[in-house]
């Protein structure tokens, strides 16, 4: 019988065992805690085996030293001279990239008191130096085995599930050796990402934010107005931080564009106390967008004084979608709002619609000061803002031609070079055929809606002078991949370095997650779809799955990324989760990306955070056993190969034999250097 004989008759059936056997055959580093190994700050001087990429750090490493220290001092000195090398070696195994294999944590969910040892190593250490394993491990059943005075128990005992990671043979396999490498590149598992939940229970969260203020809370707001404080352990304050539901203007009606859209803290937060949001009012026949400012109360720092807000801005509404809705501070200190075009379909809106009419703030963006009002307005007009002094057009306006921009952010910069810092990204919403990724320019006619992506929509306005020198996106994609692009984030937190520089963000409308990497040598950006990690590399909290709409993404103080997203896109729906995005195959050193918390007073209940599968009251996460839809499948996979590449994979497979072996040292010696759905 052939291979192909026992693998089901349809590339999707073949699909499925590929993607089986793939898990088997590439296996993922791991450490004790579950998170991925990671190159240490600081090189380690006692596990050096391990020591420029693993899964300790420099004090874990020093501990390890200081406890083979004190068992060498308590035992005789015909061990210390001849066995020392086989306590450091087991002591080490701790550090080993693949460590929660080698202790059989991942499979069993307990940690072995010994790492597996090879069947040719374990019968040497047994026989020449058992005498050790006392030292290290009181474990009753290893004792007992150790008692029969036969290595063929002791083995057994101390053996793992999978004999492929013992030591030391796990240093010469190619295929972890491999694997290693890949990691450290960051060319590993393809690129695929795991999701950690971090809350759930939410009514279409479309908000997520830190104060800046060195106390690490994250705020996350619900399209109906209400905003959550959850603190660094992960529990939620009970009551409200904000809550404008009595003025928030929305519905139930799935897809519903208005609500609560933005909100953004002043730079300056800790010491004034001010934030900014933006979201909808009025009644349905007569709509407004509104930006308004907030002071927390005097007493309570996770609650806002609701009697504070002072508007800022108000703008007609001409239909109930397009809102835009982002507010965001540049890195000079000014405050920008993200205004849609003004809704229905195509900007029909005079001559050339509202986005190019520069009388109009709808379809722009604008960039006002909000330390500096002005005597007529609550706010102040940079003067160098690029159309002051311009008769016929407003003065706020910073770059225009912008359809429904959903969700901007400010790029923080390479953490080493700075590189970036101060860019602007922003996912533009298409009409009927491109979504588009945009840079903000200062100035900036981003052709909207002369031009819809790449193409000409508007014939008679894209041959117009004005739009000669329109700003092309960076990126576009047709409505073949996606429909409703939800703009992101250029990753630059610490525990993820492989994602550094990398722009990630997603489609609403079928939840395929992409990201952007710049090419600087030739010019362009290069995109690719980002796939989800099986099972066997997200376990734990961790997981390859998520719910459908992506809504929004966020950023904590610590330059953390999170995907908020829900499986039905109602505000009267509890189904909204939030997710932190996690790179599974490398991570910053723990130390390095330690956070100073600043202590903050809590006032009444909090809430710990329990998982969407424990609690009876959170629509549970959608499987892709539980939701047929092809829409959720989308979002689910967590092996992504094409049929063809299937038949070569099994073909390689047929013929597999183990590769001649490779010290990992040999790779690293030279290492230390919308949103709501546009339903237009």
């Amino acid at each position: 019988m052939t291979l192909w004989q026992i693998l089901p008759g349809s590339p999707t059936g073949v699909l499925a065992v590929v993607c089986a056997l793939l898990v088997t055959v590439r296996a993922h580093p791991q450490c004790l805690d579950f998170m991925p190994p990671f190159e240490p700050a600081e090189p380690l001087t006692f596990c050096r085996e391990y020591g420029e990429f693993g899964c300790c750090t420099r004090r874990q490493d020093y501990e390890l030293q200081r406890q083979f220290d004190d068992i060498l001092r308590r035992m005789p000195y015909h061990l210390q001279t001849s066995c020392h090398h086989h306590l450091m070696n087991i002591l080490c195994q701790e550090c080993s990239p693949y460590a929660s294999h080698l202790y059989d944590l991942e499979t069993t969910q307990v940690k072995k008191p010994l790492p597996g040892m090879c069947p040719q190593y374990c019968p040497t250490v047994f026989n020449s130096c058992k005498d050790i394993i006392p030292f290290i491990t009181g474990d009753p059943t290893v004792q007992h085995a150790i008692s029969l005075s036969n290595y063929t128990q002791f083995c057994e005992v101390t053996s793992i599930t999978d004999m492929d990671y013992c030591y030391p043979n796990l240093l010469a396999n190619e295929q972890l050796s491999g694997n290693i490498q890949q990691a450290v590149e960051g060319t590993g598992g393809e690129g695929c990402l795991c999701f950690q939940e971090f809350a759930n229970g939410l009514k279409n969260p479309t908000v997520l934010v830190h104060a800046g203020d060195g106390t690490h809370r994250v705020f996350i707001g619900e399209q109906l107005g209400k905003v959550y404080v959850y603190l660094p352990d992960g529990s939620r304050v009970d009551t409200p931080f904000l809550d404008l539901t009595s003025t928030v203007l929305t519905s139930s009606r799935r897809g519903d564009e208005r609500g609560f859209l933005g909100m953004a803290f002043h730079p300056d937060f800790k010491e004034n106390k001010r934030l900014f949001v933006y979201y909808s009012v009025g009644t349905p026949k007569n709509q407004k967008i509104r930006i308004s400012e907030f002071k927390v109360a005097s007493q309570d720092v996770n609650q806002v004084d609701q009697d504070s807000e002072k508007v800022i801005l108000e703008l007609d509404e001409p239909a109930a979608n397009h809102n835009g809705g982002q507010l965001l501070f540049g890195v000079d200190g000014f405050m920008y709002a993200f205004i849609g075009d003004g809704g229905k379909g195509g900007d029909p809106f005079g001559e050339k619609g509202n986005a190019l009419n520069m009388t109009t703030l709808l379809g722009k963006i604008i960039r006002i000061d909000v330390n500096h009002p002005d005597e007529s307005v609550p706010y102040g007009v940079p003067w160098d803002n690029p159309f002051v002094g311009q008769r016929n057009v407003k003065p706020e306006i910073y770059a225009y031609g912008t359809r429904n921009m959903w969700r901007c952010a400010v790029d923080r910069g390479d953490p080493e070079s700075g590189e970036g810092r101060g860019r602007i990204f922003c996912g533009d919403v298409g009409q009927g055929k491109w979504e588009e990724i945009d840079i903000i320019e200062k100035g900036g006619n981003y052709g909207w809606r002369a031009f819809e992506g790449f193409e000409c929509f508007d014939k008679e306005l894209c041959e117009t002078e004005e739009l000669a020198n329109h700003i092309p996106p960076i990126h576009v994609y047709g409505h073949d991949v996606g429909k409703s692009v939800t703009g992101g984030y250029v990753y630059r937190g610490c525990l993820y370095p492989n994602l550094n520089g990398q722009y990630i963000y997603g489609d609403f409308w079928n939840g395929k997650l992409f990201s952007l990497t710049e090419d600087k040598e030739r010019g362009v950006w290069n995109n690719r779809e980002i796939c989800a990690g099986s099972a066997a590399i997200c376990n734990n909290e961790l997981q390859g799955s998520y719910v459908p709409d992506i809504l929004s993404f966020g950023e904590d103080e610590a330059g953390e990324m999170y995907m908020l997203s829900t499986d039905y896109a109602s505000t009267s729906h509890t189904g909204g989760i939030v997710y932190r995005i996690v790179d599974p195959a490398r991570r910053g050193d723990p130390e390095q990306c330690s956070r100073q918390i600043s202590p903050v007073t809590v006032h009444g209940s909090t809430t710990p955070f329990v998982h969407s599968s424990e609690s009876p009251t959170v629509t549970p996460l959608s499987t892709m056993a539980s939701e047929p839809s092809s829409k959720h499948l989308e979002k689910s996979h967590s092996c992504h190969l094409s049929p063809s590449l299937a038949v070569l994979f099994v073909a390689v497979l047929s013929v597999f034999v183990t590769a001649p072996v490779t010290p990992w040292s040999g790779f690293l010696i030279s290492r230390r250097k919308g949103h709501l759905p546009d339903l237009s």
